[in-house]
């Protein structure tokens, strides 16, 4: 009974000892990847020559501007309804492309519908490239192709939505079902015949709200674009700034907000009726 309670009690100190051993590991790996954080943080701070008394320094200018931005310039409201809707068409128009060009390399994309290795990897390295390709690149590039205007951030919008689209299609390709597609395949249905009864069906809901949210995300990039010249109410910004023009400056301001949170809205409602 004796030796019994003696290797008992061995086996419970044997194992009190690796349990202190294990929290010992694992409280100098916690503190190594606190150290390591710390030190990403630190030498981010030090690179980006942050200073925060500059914040303070320059709370005078930054009141300066906002006092002679007031009040808007409601004025010249009727002039700025042409740039927002390029902006809005900016948009649509690189989000529809975007879609229209992204389905096609997704289903190559994905691995469970792919018709050949090669085009899989053909179709994500396209998919890959483009997407990190930031799109006030791709507007530069086709401002040089084709000149001022809202054509080139149109096409910008495209051809970036294209890599985020088609990695989004592509992932939802992927995780859905397959039994309608075996079925489907069993029968001697055709390829095309596959795609448009068997994965269509399947992932349209999915590829509509992602398609959605891209719009939302397009309407934000398009504010922007226009700071290389390609068009919208974000050219009309920076030409205020440049003019000194504070009151326009607030009055477009303010149309920027009321346009992202009208389509931030109206992006969610429609996500939630297709959910």
């Amino acid at each position: 009974m004796t030796d019994r309670s003696n290797t008992i009690d061995m086996r419970l100190a044997t194992q009190a000892h690796s349990l202190i051993h294990k929290r010992g590991l694992s409280g100098v790996v916690q503190f190594t990847i606190l150290l390591g954080v710390v030190a990403i943080i630190a030498q981010s701070l030090y690179v980006v020559q942050a200073r925060p008394q500059d914040l303070i320094t320059g709370a005078h200018g930054m009141a300066d501007i906002i006092r002679r931005a007031m009040p808007p310039d409601f004025s010249k409201l009727k002039s700025e309804i042409w740039p927002t809707l390029e902006t809005i068409d900016i948009a649509i128009f690189g989000t529809v492309a975007g879609v229209i060009m992204a389905l096609p390399l997704a289903v190559l994309a994905a691995r469970n519908v792919t018709p050949a290795r090669w085009l899989y990897s053909v179709a994500r390295g396209i998919i890959g490239f483009t997407r990190s390709v930031p799109d006030l690149v791709w507007a530069l590039v086709f401002v040089a192709a084709v000149g001022l205007g809202p054509f080139p951030g149109a096409l910008a919008l495209a051809v970036h939505s294209v890599g985020m689209l088609g990695r989004l299609f592509a992932e939802t390709i992927e995780q859905m079902d397959m039994a309608p597609v075996d079925a489907l395949s069993l029968t001697g249905a055709r390829r095309m015949q596959v795609f448009t009864h068997g994965v269509l069906p399947s992932v349209i809901p999915s590829l509509l709200g992602i398609a959605l949210y891209r719009l939302d995300e397009n309407i934000r990039s398009s504010l922007v674009l226009g700071f290389v010249g390609a068009g919208g109410i974000g050219f009309q910004l920076l030409t205020a700034m440049n003019l000194f023009q504070y009151q326009e400056v607030s009055l477009l301001l303010i149309i920027v907000f009321v346009v992202v949170l009208a389509a931030e809205h109206g992006s969610a409602i429609l996500r939630a009726k297709l959910s």
